[in-house]
Order: C-alpha cells, then sequence, then structure tokens
C-alpha cells in the first residue's frame, strides 16, 4: 500500500515537470513569433515608401514633378553667433535640420554641408536679437535663410534641394 502512494506521488511529479516544460517550450515559441512579428514589421514600412518612390519616378517621367518622401538631414553642429540688439549684444545658438524630398536631394544636401552651412550662418548673423526673441521673428529668420538656402543651392547645383529650415534648437542668452 504505501508502494502505491509513493508510485502515486512520482508519477504527478512527472506530470507537473512535463506540463512546466511545454509551457516553457509554448511559451518561448510564442515570443520567437511575437519578436519575429516585429522584426518584421520595419521592413514592411520600408517596402511601402520603396513603392511610393517608384510610383514617383513615374510620375517624374510623365514630366510632372512628384514629391519623394520626406527626409531629415540634421546639421553636424550648432550655429553659435552674435547679434546686436537695441540694450546689448547677444549670443545665440542654432541646431538645425532640413527638410529635403527623396534620397537624391538627401544626398545632395550631405555634399553640400559646408555651403548650406555658410548660407545659413551669414543668413543667422545678419538678423536683429530684438526681433530673434519674438515666435514672428524666428518664423520670419527660418523663411529667410530657407530662400537665401534655395537661391544658393539652385546657383551652385540647378535644383531646389532643401524643401525646409526647421530649428531644433534655439537658445540666446
Amino acid at each position: 500500500m504505501a508502494a502505491e502512494k509513493d508510485l502515486v506521488i512520482a508519477e504527478g511529479g512527472s506530470k507537473k515537470k512535463l506540463l512546466f516544460i511545454i509551457g516553457g517550450v509554448v511559451l518561448l515559441l510564442v515570443l520567437g513569433v511575437v519578436g519575429f512579428l516585429m522584426m518584421s514589421g520595419g521592413d514592411d514600412s520600408t517596402g511601402n515608401t520603396d513603392a511610393g518612390s517608384n510610383a514617383g519616378a513615374g510620375a517624374v517621367a510623365n514630366g510632372t514633378e512628384a514629391k519623394g518622401s520626406a527626409l531629415y538631414v540634421p546639421l553636424p553642429r550648432p550655429f553659435v553667433f552674435n547679434v546686436p540688439g537695441a540694450s546689448r549684444d547677444r549670443m545665440v545658438q542654432i541646431k538645425v535640420q532640413l527638410l529635403v524630398r527623396g534620397s537624391n536631394n538627401e544626398i545632395i544636401a550631405l555634399r553640400h554641408i559646408p555651403l548650406i552651412e555658410g548660407s545659413l550662418l551669414e543668413t543667422f548673423s545678419a538678423g536683429n536679437a530684438d526681433e530673434m526673441v519674438t515666435v514672428a521673428g524666428r518664423d520670419a529668420l527660418k523663411n529667410k535663410a530657407l530662400s537665401d538656402l534655395q537661391q544658393a543651392m539652385i546657383e551652385v547645383v540647378g535644383s531646389v534641394v532643401v524643401d525646409e529650415v526647421l530649428f531644433t534648437g534655439f537658445v540666446m542668452q
């Protein structure tokens, strides 16, 4: 009788171990599938943008100007300069990123970083501290920088490469 009870306990423990092993394997499989789906989900989004850019290439061939996907080109260092003000001169630091459309414009912008930095620094340093304090003044500075930069790029490259100049950081002391 005692031997049968020991046998039953031994069989129950074996079943529990088997259930834990099967549960662990199922858990690992589920985590593997979820991980795979998350990793492959990122590839699908890039595939969709490629399909859109191929459609854009067809539109360019037809003579209509197509807009590519929006890409952001960060400039390697912030602009630091002095600007005059009514009461005193101020130090300004501006971090800039450029909005370009399509990978070709991104490559062109990266190739012409010194021209871009020179054009933007010239525009920024010609500003006035009293105007840069206001939001409207910063927007006007951004619009002037965009038009000056586009003009410089047209002279060198022959096309408008940059669609927008974005301030990602603006500090004035």
